[in-house]
């Protein structure tokens, strides 16, 4: 056991470890930051919301830089596209904070994050699912194709043109600066990085290949994170230093298992094993909302 000085409480230390570890595993392995599942963690860990929530975006900036750290290894960051998605996202996170607070003065906050989570993990969740079980049972030949190979979009039509060379793309700027900025708007809300979006929206609406979206995210969502991290630390002092120490450590550890082994698995088993853990989120999320909770009033909330 190890008291927390920020969350006033005792928590045992292999508990948060493995909890980091296994987190930090599936950053590695298919390029999220991994925040939908910690922060829920957390909390289920009986730590305060506020604690939880800025604590927690230190994990998934640490568990990101590890995974880029071995991506970019392997050169698979396209390190032009991430700067734009990120440009964006950083626009996006301020826009998403001052509608987060006006969600928070109509006091129905926590349903409508709850409803997003459910629409946008389950829906993503299953066309990805759905896309990949087809690929694996050979169905989907020209799929594969239209994915490796940038099928002409309106990206390709817009004006601002650049050339993307890692990802073979020669597109707008424009659609990855709204990406970016829609990222940085929900992650702002959602209190995630906003890779399990950025990734699908990187495959489908870009047409970038998979084996260079997972290292560009995770670039995308160390920035928005880092950023999360020094705003929440300068303006609620909700940062919990030793929770962050033990998440990161475990974090890192798990995002280069991860990252190792999703090197030797096919893109369409990534994209699968994504897709199965955002409609697990998914369904936890939908029961919070039409389970009744145990206590319908709770005190010393706060701005929580």
């Amino acid at each position: 056991m190890i008291y927390l000085p920020i969350a006033e409480m005792p928590v045992n230390v292999l508990l948060v470890l493995l909890v980091s570890g296994g987190v930090g595993f599936v950053s590695g392995l298919v390029g999220v930051g991994g925040g939908f599942i910690m922060t829920p963690a957390l909390l289920f860990l009986g730590l305060p919301p506020p604690v939880a929530v800025a604590t927690a975006a230190s994990q998934i900036a640490a568990t990101s830089f590890s995974g880029i750290m071995t991506q970019t290894r392997r050169k698979s960051v396209d390190w032009r596209m991430g700067m734009l998605l990120s440009i964006g996202g950083i626009i996006g996170s301020a826009a998403g904070v001052a509608l987060f607070e006006q969600l928070l003065a109509m006091g129905q906050l926590d349903l409508i994050v709850s409803i997003l989570y459910v629409v946008l993990l389950a829906g993503v969740g299953g066309l990805m699912l759905a896309e990949s079980l087809a690929v694996m049972r050979g169905r989907a030949a020209r799929t594969v194709t239209i994915l490796r190979r940038p099928a002409r979009t309106i990206a390709h039509t817009l004006p601002l043109r650049i050339r993307f060379p890692r990802s073979g793309l020669y597109i707008s700027i424009i659609p990855p600066l709204l990406i970016g900025f829609l990222i940085g708007a929900l992650a702002a809300i959602m209190g995630v990085g906003g890779g399990f979006i950025l990734i699908p929206a990187m495959i489908y609406l870009l047409r970038m290949p998979t084996n260079v979206v997972v290292g560009t995210s995770l670039f995308q969502v160390l920035i928005v994170a880092s950023l999360v991290v020094i705003l929440q630390s300068v303006a609620t002092q909700t940062v919990d230093l030793v929770l962050a120490g033990l998440l990161m450590l475990g974090g890192v550890i798990g995002a280069q298992m991860g990252a190792r082994l999703g090197a030797g698995m096919k893109a369409e088993h990534i994209r699968a094993v994504l897709a199965l853990i955002l409609i697990v989120a998914a369904m936890k999320f939908l029961l919070d909302v039409v389970i009744p909770p145990e206590e319908f009033f709770v005190l010393g909330g706060g701005q929580w």
